[in-house]
């Protein structure tokens, strides 16, 4: 199977004006087929050919046949034309596309944004992309591959992040990749001048998430088993439901426990065997985990994680009738650390 290319190779090719006929970018994370499709449009053309050469579909609108024959087009006083089809899973027939694969023109650049899904790359049709053009999968990152992503969307826009500050920002907005992106451009446009570099206070102050009291410190707090903080923080989300929701809180802690019980099987107990372990970017993540293996056996993560999946019944109504969110994840924290 051939290596599948990267983001980063097709960002590079197209900065050095290396283009391809056709570009099929398809998958569920939506930034980067989103980064490619729009540094095509804004880059390969300049202004005055863009009126007569740049041409945007929507595959509900057409068909095959009509994204073809635009793409058989030459392009008018332009060495290019660029055809970019947006929502392109709506198109019925793609597999008719494999007639213009054949011999695709030159001085066309089709752009193919086929999100919410991916071409089965065992079908004929993958193959006669790759033969020609570019297929790019844009695959949904793990939550332990955002903090990476965000000190490289940073340090692209020579800013720098602190951790907790990291940890904090990838908490707040998920693994959604453009929403992520927003929220940093926010943070960036706040900073004074002069400054190049997002503190756990700047975000607190820009976007709402308190420093001392969130998902991020109350892991901290019940890494190292401080019941007085952990019950601070669990009083502070009882008092405020609707900025600190139960159900975020118990993912994060479901996805920390459940890697905790895998660090248990590191062939190697040190900071880089629990990140080879975990699919860590850096090892100092891999520190929460070492101190937490201290404090914790495995038996009781086992008991932890089924606690876990206990309370996220219940705030969904099973065996419960009577007990508040606030309630409920009280009773979890003191079972964590009792």
């Amino acid at each position: 199977m051939a290596k599948e290319i990267t983001y980063e190779e097709i960002a590079r090719n197209l900065k050095n004006h290396i283009y391809s006929p056709v570009y099929f970018l398809m998958g569920e994370e939506d930034y980067y087929i989103d980064r490619i499709s729009e540094y095509i449009l804004d880059t390969v053309l300049t202004d005055s050919e863009k009126e007569f050469n740049q041409t945007v579909m929507y595959g509900a609108d057409v068909d095959i046949a009509a994204v073809i024959n635009a793409a058989k087009r030459y392009p008018m006083m332009s060495k290019y034309q660029v055809l970019v089809v947006r929502e392109a899973q709506n198109l019925k027939n793609l597999e008719e596309l494999g007639f213009y694969l054949q011999k695709p023109m030159e001085s066309t650049i089709l752009v193919f944004c086929y999100k919410h899904g991916s071409l089965d790359r065992r079908k004929k049709i993958a193959a006669e992309i790759e033969k020609v053009g570019v297929l790019f999968e844009s695959k949904k990152l793990k939550e332990a591959q955002v903090p990476g992503f965000v000190a490289s969307y940073l340090k692209r826009r020579k800013v720098e992040i602190e951790p907790k500050a990291s940890e904090m920002m990838v908490e707040f907005v998920g693994a959604d990749l453009n929403r992520m992106a927003g929220e940093l451009e926010k943070l960036i446009i706040t900073l004074p001048t002069g400054v190049r570099r997002i503190t756990p206070e700047q975000i607190e102050r820009n976007i709402g998430i308190s420093k001392d009291y969130n998902n991020f410190e109350l892991r901290s707090a019940l890494i190292a088993k401080d019941v007085l903080k952990a019950n601070k923080i669990v009083k502070y989300f009882n008092d405020n439901p609707k900025s600190n929701p139960i159900q975020l809180t118990l993912a994060i802690l479901f996805g920390f426990f459940s890697n905790l019980m895998l660090a248990y099987y590191a062939p190697e107990k040190s900071e880089q065997g629990i990140a080879a372990q975990l699919g860590l970017r850096g090892t100092w993540q891999a520190r929460e985990y070492l101190t937490a293996m201290r404090m914790y056996k495995g038996t009781k993560v086992m008991h932890i994680i089924s606690a876990i999946r206990t309370c996220d019944a219940k705030t969904k109504g099973i065996g419960n009738s009577s007990f508040t969110d606030g309630e409920l994840l009280k009773e979890l924290i003191y079972e964590i650390l009792h």
